[in-house]
């Protein structure tokens, strides 16, 4: 049995495990991240590493970080919410830790533990994955590897084109999908709802002290769960648009399985429901042929540093 570290790099915490051949994690660790200092950051990641690899017969280590990673898997380029800027972070944890190590995107390890142990271990060729949170994130999986692109950069699914000169995004673009089917947008839809029509968003507004300026994520989801009208058509519109993306994604790459993972697929059906039925919309024309499943991430916030670690095992 080969054992390797997986560690995933957030904005907030750093998450590590040491993980088996079956995708089980044996043993697991966290800190927080010093976002705003290259070199305790570092210095996290390899504590943690030594840490999670004083007990166990390791053989390597992969990172899953949040942000753009070079086509070599070692530097990363560009990470917007940590302080990262061409970082070789492969050679400073592999000179620290005495193993080999691979670094790679955190949608990217996220999709590859998911066609690997999760809801696509099924599958033996093709998965695109959409993580679905604050922003929108995804990897893809064609022939049984990753979809990296010529720079490592690939599989940017938030930043599609979905409304053209729609709402401003992060990246500096108009209309991406991030702006249509996040968390953030969730929220947006939501507020903008409460506004305009406060009595069919009673449910919602109590929990935001009648404030639609602090309506949260959690806050649409309960007011959802207990029937809210603005909650449900909130969803009902991030639904709608992350079903078009997944069918344009259908069309254009025919995988087996189309994933959904993130932190708002804890909605679970009120996301996936319409998100379904935009899905089948989009695709009528295409009713008598073979199509992917749509199907919910299983391995949740784990998914990330048993990806890494798989990866590195491929090492």
């Amino acid at each position: 049995m080969t054992l390797t570290i997986g560690v995933d790099v957030g904005g907030t915490k750093v998450a590590g495990g040491v993980v088996d051949d079956t995708g089980r994690v044996l043993v697991q660790a966290r800190r927080d991240t010093p976002a705003d200092d290259v070199g305790k950051t570092r210095d996290v990641i390899t504590e943690l590493v030594a840490e999670l690899a004083a007990g166990h017969d390791v053989q390597a280590v992969g990172i899953g970080a949040a942000g753009w990673i070079d086509a070599s898997r070692s530097t990363v380029l560009f990470a917007p919410n940590l302080a990262w800027r061409d970082e070789p972070l492969r050679e400073y944890v592999s000179n620290a830790a005495g193993l080999p190590v691979i670094v790679e995107n955190d949608g990217n390890v996220a999709a590859w533990a998911e066609f690997r142990y999760g809801a696509a271990r099924d599958a033996d060729d093709s998965m695109i994955m959409f993580t679905v949170g604050t922003g929108v994130g995804g990897g893809i999986v064609l022939g049984g590897e990753l979809v990296r692109g010529a720079n490592g950069i690939a599989a940017e699914l938030g930043h599609m084109l979905t409304v053209p000169d729609g709402h401003q995004c992060g990246c500096g673009r108009l209309g991406c999908l991030e702006q249509y089917a996040s968390g953030s947008a969730l929220v947006r839809f939501a507020r903008a709802g409460a506004r305009q029509e406060p009595q069919r968003a009673a449910s919602l507004l109590e929990l935001a002290a009648g404030e639609a300026e602090g309506i949260t994520g959690p806050m649409v989801t309960a007011a959802a769960r207990a029937g809210d009208p603005v909650s449900t058509e909130a969803f009902a519109q991030v639904g709608r648009w992350l079903g078009t993306s997944l069918a344009d994604m259908a069309q254009i790459l025919d995988p087996q399985v189309l994933v959904v993972g993130g932190g708002v697929i804890e909605a679970a059906d009120l996301l996936l429901g319409p998100a379904r039925r935009s899905f089948t919309d989009a695709l009528a024309q295409r009713s008598r042929l073979p199509v992917a499943e749509v199907r919910p991430a299983e391995l949740g916030n784990s998914a990330g540093v048993i990806g890494a670690a798989d990866l590195a095992r491929r090492l």
